[in-house]
């Protein structure tokens, strides 16, 4: 499953949540409202440390290969170049 697709199931899942609680609440009309955006608000915080932890997670990966890249590319660079020294041109 994608994150986008992830992503607007939950935020549908709140948006349903929250009208079957304004539906459904025995309390009066604004505490329910309080209720439901402070409900919301935890949502959005939980789902905003996901993400962090998500875009953290993708640049660590990020770094990591570059950084594997470029040592392998030092690594062939290194091999090509004693290849070379290794050959023997006659007359030279």
């Amino acid at each position: 499953m994608s994150t986008g697709k992830a992503l607007l199931g939950l935020l549908a899942g709140v948006a349903v949540g929250a009208t079957l609680g304004v539906l459904l609440a025995p309390d009066k009309g604004s505490s329910t409202r309080k209720k439901i955006s402070n409900k919301a608000n935890d949502y959005v915080g939980d789902l905003e440390g996901k993400f962090n932890e998500f875009a953290e997670s993708i640049t660590k990966k990020f770094d990591s290969l570059r950084k594997e890249s470029a040592q392998m590319a030092e690594n062939g660079k290194a091999k090509m170049e004693k290849a070379i020294s290794d050959v023997h041109i006659p007359g030279r």
